[in-house]
């Protein structure tokens, strides 16, 4: 009976990891100048009454908790780092859907009955999310939350949306290290022991030129009337250069190679013997999974059955050919198009090699629909100005979207200077529609949306000015002259502007920025510190000398060295007397003892 019960208890231990669904996902993208794309994503759900019932399966039960408590019934957290250069890498990986602006950037629907409770449980949830991602999310407080009303949609399939409650914040100033990292990779199955999380390390992953995480949790109901399931999608999005990542880890430091390795171009009339001036580079630089990530990729997180194989997927130029180095059996498919699939084995290891291939044009990639940019004008302590300009490269094709600014408390935006125009001409039929949420001092900060249209073949520039606050000395940091981080502007493209046979949104972010404020003189506090302390240490000397010495007149005091003089003379003086005396006491001693004897 005993082993009867303890069978189905080891059954019950192993079974949600067999009902649970899981895949994995590598594709690698080679981008001009020798960089290198490299796009992870990793899918897990279980079922809504798995998970209400807190059998989490395949779905991470510290992060499981923390939604249930908070009712997040959809999250997206983001951590990003670097700037994606969309001129020489052309369009945004996964459509900007699943990217954030520079530091960590935090948005969910939380299921609440008033705006003070969402407001409630939205705290709860980003503490909570930052003892679980060692991040400091516990910052994002009331000045640093918005409530977007047209940049963002639900990605999954709600009962009830009226009762769903949206808030967005951000932390531009948040570096991204590997304490990130650890925790993001303690949610998946395999801890990245196994399948190609293997290759995530933070050397490799925060030495990218662009890198952003993403984690996002949303319900899904299939379209067949099966049961909702609650999926965790995580991403891992990275470029690399192949130069710096390739490099020696015995040698980390950069240094010339030597001349006789260097291919000198000899055509130049101004070369000479003792000088060398390099060749173009006329091909990619061939590069393999294991130099690249120092580390090659070991066997597949086989957790499951029935589930999508895990995979890589590589895209080569046409005709262009890769090795492959496995110690287990594996499936390779070509689609004929340059598109490589591999599937993984499920144990040992797994390499791909890919040799020198054709320069690859920025012209040749997919070029995105928008570009974005946004800079401060202006001069001054007091007042500035911003200014943001939307090209459209297309020439047939117009752009709608919706444009997301959230601006600290501290830097005020004058709606009323808010200007659009086309090609230096005034347009304010460009702004369609406006969402302005004013700021409030040390309560919120401001929340700005836009609807604009933006022509085939044209730039929109929007102009406004804003006025900067003075702070408390206590509210400045300890790097004030450094600047204020304001986090990156959100850009929606709309349905029209979006891919015509997926209908994807389109999402791109542009980069943060600094803020110089008016900065007092921190070493005064420091002055009046220490001319305080003197005044009161003179004033409590003299009080402390009035109440403790003895004054006389100056005929009544001897000279110091008379006293001195003095001084030592009596104490000779009762130094003989004590010997006398006791020398006398001896004399009478023996003189009794001498009479007791006679006696």
């Amino acid at each position: 009976m005993l082993i009867i019960v303890f069978a189905l208890s080891l059954l019950g231990l192993f079974a949600p990891w067999v009902e649970g669904q899981y895949s994995e996902l590598l594709e690698l993208r080679p981008l001009p100048q020798s960089q290198l794309l490299a796009a992870f994503n990793f899918k897990a759900n279980t079922t809504l009454s798995d998970f209400d019932a807190q059998n989490y399966r395949l779905f991470p039960r510290s992060l499981g908790q923390i939604l249930q408590h908070t009712h997040a019934r959809e999250l997206h957290l983001r951590f990003s780092l670097g700037r994606w250069d969309s001129e020489n890498w052309g369009q945004r990986p996964r459509h900007g859907r699943r990217e954030g602006g520079t530091g960590v950037e935090l948005w969910a629907w939380v299921d609440a009955d008033s705006h003070e409770q969402a407001n409630a449980r939205w705290l709860t949830l980003s503490n909570a999310l930052s003892g679980l991602f060692c991040a400091s999310m516990n910052f994002i407080d009331s000045t640093k939350t918005i409530r977007p009303a047209m940049t963002f949609a639900l990605e999954g399939s709600h009962p009830n949306p009226s009762t769903l409650h949206l808030l967005h914040g951000a932390l531009p100033h948040e570096v991204i290290c590997t304490e990130n990292l650890t925790p993001f990779l303690k949610l998946l199955p395999c801890k990245g022991k196994a399948g190609i999380s293997t290759l995530l390390d933070g050397h490799k992953l925060f030495d990218a030129s662009w890198q952003t995480m993403a984690i996002d949790v949303r319900p899904v109901c299939p379209l067949d009337g099966s049961e909702c399931l609650l999926e965790i999608e995580q991403t891992v999005d990275m470029v690399l250069d192949l130069d710096r990542s390739m490099r020696s880890q015995s040698d980390p430091i950069p240094r010339p190679p030597p001349l006789e390795e260097i291919d000198c171009n000899t055509d130049k009339w101004y070369n000479n013997p003792d000088t060398c001036y390099p060749r173009e580079r006329s091909t990619e630089r061939a590069w393999t999974l294991g130099k690249v990530f120092g580390r090659s990729l070991r066997g597949s997180c086989h957790v499951n059955e029935g589930a999508a194989p895990e995979s890589v997927i590589l895209h080569t130029a046409a005709g262009q050919e890769s090795e492959v180095t496995a110690e287990e059996p594996y499936t390779e498919h070509n689609s004929g198009d340059g598109l490589l699939r591999y599937v993984l084995p499920e144990s040992g290891a797994f390499d791909i090699a890919l040799g020198e291939q054709p320069l690859i044009l920025p012209s040749t990639l997919e070029q995105p629909r928008l570009r974005a940019e946004r800079t401060m004008v202006g001069y001054g302590q007091e007042r500035g100005g911003m200014r943001i300009v939307l090209t459209n490269p297309s020439l047939t094709e117009a752009v709608d979207l919706v444009y997301l600014e959230s601006l600290p408390w501290f830097m005020k935006p004058y709606l009323h200077t808010l200007h659009a125009s086309i090609n230096s001409v005034p347009s304010p039929s460009s702004i369609q529609q406006t969402f302005y949420r004013p700021a409030i001092d040390r309560a919120r900060g401001t929340h700005l949306e836009l609807r604009l249209h933006v022509p085939a073949g044209s730039a929109l520039v929007l102009t406004y000015d804003f006025e900067k606050a003075i702070l408390r000395y206590t509210e400045y940091p300890p790097d004030a002259n450094r600047g204020f981080d304001v986090a990156p502007s959100i850009v929606k493209l709309l349905s029209n502007s979006t891919d015509s046979h997926h209908n994807i949104p389109v999402y791109l972010r542009t980069t943060s920025m600094l803020l110089p404020l008016p900065t007092p003189d921190f070493s005064m506090p420091y002055n009046v510190i220490i001319l305080t302390s003197t005044v009161m240490a003179m004033a409590f000397g003299s009080i402390f000398n009035l109440i403790v010495r003895r004054f006389v007149a100056a005929d009544e005091v001897e000279p110091a060295g008379i006293v001195a003089l003095k001084a030592k003379v009596q104490a000779v003086v009762l130094n003989l007397k004590q010997k006398i005396q006791k020398n006398k006491a001896v004399k009478v001693a023996d003189q009794h003892g001498e009479n007791k004897k006679v006696r």
